[in-house]
C-alpha cells in the first residue's frame, strides 16, 4: 500500500508541479518526506502491535491512511500535499511493518522464507503496475483521481484483512514502559542475527529507491521516453521480482540463507558497477541501461526476502518490534537513497549509477564478512 501510494503518481509529477506552482524537484521531495515519516512511524506501531495485537493497529492505520489520501486529493497547494503525504505515511506504516510480523506469527524456517518472498512479490506489484495505472488515470481523469483510487484500494484491503485474516498474535502482551521498549530496540541493534540482515536490507532499499525516484527523470528527460512507455517499463519490474521471489527460497534451500543472499547481492553489485563503468567511460545507451538495470533488480529481489527472513526468524517472541525496526532500517535506507539521487540530480544517470554501485557493493561486502564470521 505504501509503495502504491508513492509510485502511482510518478508519471504525474510534471502535472502536479504545474498545478501547485512548484518545481518537479519539490514534488519529488515529498517522497523523502513520506519515507521519513514512514520509517519513524514503524517504531511506534511495532510495540503497540505486541501490546494490542495486529488487528487494531492495522485497521487504525488504514483509516488514517485513507484520511491522508483524501487530504492529498483535495490539496490546493504544495504545503497541503506534504501534510497529506505525511498523514498517509503515518497510517500506512502499520500495514508494512505488520505484514512481516503476521508472517512471523504464522510461519517459521523455510515457510517463513517463502512467505517473505511472497510479500516481496506482492510489494513489487505496486511499484511495477502503479505508474502505468497512474498514467492512465491522469490521462483520463487527472492526477487527483489517482489518490481517490488509492483510498478505494485501501478501504477494500482493510475489509479483506478483517474478514479473511484477522488477529494472528496468539498471546497479547501486557503494558510495557517506554524504557523496556527502548531496551528491546537496543538489544536488537546489538544482536548480529538482526543487525547484519537489517543493514543489508537498508542498503538494498537505498539502491531501489534511488531507481524509483530517479527513473522518471532519467527515462523521461534523459532518454526521452513517454509517460506510457515509462509505465510499461515499471510494469516489467513485477515479472523480474516475481522470478527472483520464486527463485530465492529454492536457492536458500540449496545453498543456505547466507549463501543465497550473498549470491543475490553479488549479482546486483556486478550489474551496478557495470552501469557505473559505462557512465564514467561515456554516455550510456538506453538499450544498455534497460538491459543491465533489470539484472540489478533481480539480485535485489533474491536478497531482499532472505534478509527479511534472517532478521525476523530468531525473534518470534517480539516479532512486532523486530519487524518495526527492520522496516525502519529499510525506509531509512530508502530515504537516504532517494535523497542522494536528488542531490546528484545535476547528472541524473551518473548520480543514479553511483548510488546503485556504492550501496550494492557495500551490502555485498558486509554480507560476505557476516557469512565468514559465522562459520
Amino acid at each position: 500500500m505504501g509503495l502504491l501510494s508513492t509510485n502511482i503518481f510518478l508519471p504525474s509529477l510534471p502535472a502536479i508541479a504545474t498545478d501547485l506552482g512548484v518545481s518537479s524537484a519539490a514534488v519529488t521531495s515529498s517522497i523523502t518526506v513520506f519515507l521519513v515519516v514512514f520509517a519513524a512511524g514503524q517504531l511506534v506501531v511495532g510495540p503497540l502491535s505486541d501490546r494490542f495485537g495486529r488487528k487494531v493497529p492495522i485497521v487504525t492505520g488504514l483509516c488514517i491512511f485513507v484520511l491522508g489520501t483524501a487530504w492529498c486529493a483535495l490539496a490546493a497547494d504544495f504545503l497541503n500535499l506534504l501534510v497529506g503525504r505525511s498523514v498517509q505515511a503515518a497510517g500506512v506504516c502499520a500495514v508494512a511493518v505488520l505484514s512481516r510480523a503476521i508472517a512471523r506469527d504464522l510461519f517459521d524456517g523455510q515457510e517463513l522464507t517463502r512467505a517473505m518472498a511472497s510479500i516481496t512479490i506482492a510489494t513489487a506489484a505496486a511499484p511495477g503496475f502503479s505508474p502505468l495505472l497512474g498514467g492512465a488515470i491522469d490521462l483520463l481523469l487527472g492526477w487527483r483521481f489517482e489518490f481517490v483510487f488509492v483510498a478505494a484500494v485501501a478501504a477494500g484491503a482493510g475489509a479483506i484483512y478483517v474478514i479473511s485474516v484477522g488477529e494472528t498474535l496468539k498471546t497479547v502482551g501486557g503494558p510495557r514502559p517506554l524504557r523496556e521498549v527502548i531496551r528491546c530496540y537496543l538489544g536488537l541493534i546489538r544482536d548480529a542475527r538482526f543487525g547484519a540482515p537489517a543493514r543489508t536490507a537498508g542498503l538494498l532499499m537505498a539502491g531501489l529507491y534511488a531507481v524509483l525516484s530517479s527513473a522518471p527523470r532519467v527515462l523521461l528527460e534523459g532518454f526521452g521516453l513517454s509517460p506510457i512507455a515509462l509505465g510499461w517499463l515499471f510494469a516489467g519490474v513485477v515479472f523480474i521480482v516475481f522470478g527472483a521471489g520464486v527463485l530465492a527460497p529454492r536457492l536458500a534451500a540449496r545453498f543456505g540463507r547466507q549463501g543465497a543472499t550473498l549470491a543475490g547481492l553479488t549479482l546486483a553489485a556486478t550489474a551496478a558497477i557495470a552501469l557505473l563503468g559505462m557512465t564514467l567511460i561515456g554516455e550510456i545507451a538506453l538499450g544498455a541501461f534497460l538491459m543491465i538495470t533489470p539484472v540489478f533488480l533481480f539480485g535485489v529481489g533474491i536478497a531482499s526476502p532472505l534478509s527479511s527472513a534472517a532478521a525476523l526468524s530468531p525473534f518470534g517472541d517480539r516479532a512486532g518490534q523486530a519487524a518495526a525496526l527492520f522496516g525502519c532500517a529499510q525506509m531509512a535506507g530508502a530515504a537516504c537513497g532517494a535523497s542522494l539521487a536528488a542531490i546528484l540530480s545535476s547528472e541524473p544517470v551518473r548520480g543514479l549509477t553511483l548510488v546503485l554501485a556504492a550501496t550494492s557493493f557495500v551490502a555485498m561486502m558486509l554480507q560476505a564478512f557476516s557469512s565468514t564470521s559465522r562459520r
